[in-house]
């Protein structure tokens, strides 16, 4: 078995994989990424829509654009990439993975790893629909991997259940491509992707959203025939005698997004609510050389965040694979929980060495609130929030006082 080394290993070559590796290889460590498709660049390869890196890049780029500069920093610092490769089985407490390529079976020891595994959709099997289980059933990014590389219509007629990012996305490429939407269906009283993607992607193209309503059966074997729409209460039930049959060929799924962990589970800690990685603000693990970024920490509404946690988690790996002791020694945490009307806060808590940069969702949509970090650390006032648009902020380093915990809550205004 071939033995390989490096300062810093990277596994996934995605969004936050490939800024984890630029950010590494910059400040002087020797960087190795692995990435099991034919290139880096992760689902941005398959997003053809603009509206990335205006945050990152201060322009407004497509996916393949992005991904595309990152390419090039990639080249231009020296990164190792082994495309075609998939971990096998990562030791995490002897530094070491072993890694299957085209070539044979590797091991690749490192002083420090970033895992940026991103994450996987929901599927069909998992919502639990009764009826048939006919072909014509599709999840968000496999149509839009079907249309946008390989050039192929998934069917005719559509409906879209669930209003995530990609769905609303998928709505509106299937209909610019000669597919008609007959609707989007979303069980919860609100949208669940970004406000302008609900702009652009359904009313400029008037295809109605169903707010409050949720698939209760499938017909159709071998292909979809009909599927049946109905309304649900407020316990998410469906209420008998609402249902309204649509005649599609397709039905596409975009029930939400899934961390992918399963290449660490057991071996570190989860977040119970995102089942991401627990990680800090420098990205750290519940091992101290272990960092992780991305989707598989939590699901982030935009990639421009992805490459920033995915820079810091790069960042500080190399501290740690330079200085091997610096990682067994006793870092200063302090916890970050969630409060009143939050659902959702990463990071799980702050290490004093890197600013804090917040990123959290409400747990439900309000109007005219205050969002406090306390104690008495941070304030701001909103006009409105919602879960679907993630709230991001960021907290210098020495604004947080020497405590054991801070508490992120949104409140009223009084």
């Amino acid at each position: 078995m071939k033995r390989i080394t490096t300062n810093v290993l990277v596994i996934g070559g995605g969004a936050a994989g490939m800024a984890a590796a630029v950010s590494a290889a910059e400040r002087g460590a020797e960087v190795l990424l692995i990435e099991r498709e034919e290139r880096t660049g992760g689902v941005l390869n398959q997003c053809i829509h603009n509206g990335f890196g205006l945050h990152y890049f201060r322009e407004e780029l497509t996916g393949p654009e992005y991904a595309e500069r990152f390419h090039k920093m990639l080249a231009k610092r020296g990164v190792k990439v082994a495309p075609r490769a998939h971990v096998w089985e990562p030791i995490l407490n002897e530094n070491r993975v072993l890694v299957v390529t085209e070539t044979g079976i590797q091991e690749v020891v490192y002083g420090a790893l970033v895992i940026t595994t991103g994450a996987r959709e929901r599927p069909f099997g998992a919502i639990m629909i009764p009826g048939d289980r006919p072909a014509g059933i599709f999840t968000a990014g496999l149509a839009q991997r079907f249309v946008n590389i390989e050039n192929r219509l998934p069917g005719k007629r559509a409906l879209i259940l669930g209003s995530g990012d990609i769905g609303l996305i998928m709505a509106r490429r299937l209909t610019l491509e000669g597919m008609e939407v007959v609707a989007v269906v979303e069980r919860l009283p609100y949208p669940g992707g970004l406000e302008r993607n609900v702009q652009q992607c359904l009313v400029d193209f008037n295809i109605p959203l169903l707010l409050s309503h949720t698939v209760v059966e499938v017909e159709g074997y071998p292909r979809l025939r009909r599927v049946w729409v109905a309304k649900v209460g407020q316990d998410f039930q469906p209420i008998p005698g609402t249902e309204t049959a649509y005649d599609v060929d397709t039905l596409i799924l975009s029930v939400g997004l899934i961390p992918e962990v399963k290449l660490v589970e057991g071996s570190l800690e989860m977040h119970p609510k995102s089942l991401g990685i627990k990680v800090s603000n420098t990205g750290r693990t519940s091992r101290s050389n272990v960092f992780a970024a991305g989707n598989n920490v939590v699901i982030y509404d935009l990639v421009d965040y992805v490459s920033r946690e995915g820079l810091i988690a790069g960042k500080h790996a190399v501290r740690v694979s330079k200085d091997p002791g610096k990682s067994d020694e006793k870092i200063r945490k302090v916890l970050i929980e969630e409060g009143k009307n939050v659902a959702l806060v990463s990071p799980s808590w702050f290490e004093f060495s890197e600013d804090l940069r917040l990123y959290l969702r409400v747990s439900h949509p309000m109007e005219n609130v205050v969002l406090k970090v306390r104690p008495g650390i941070y304030e701001r006032r909103y006009e409105r929030v919602a879960p679907n648009e993630m709230i991001s902020f960021t907290i210098k380093a020495d604004r947080v006082p020497e405590t054991s915990k801070i508490t992120v809550e949104v409140v009223e205004r009084g």
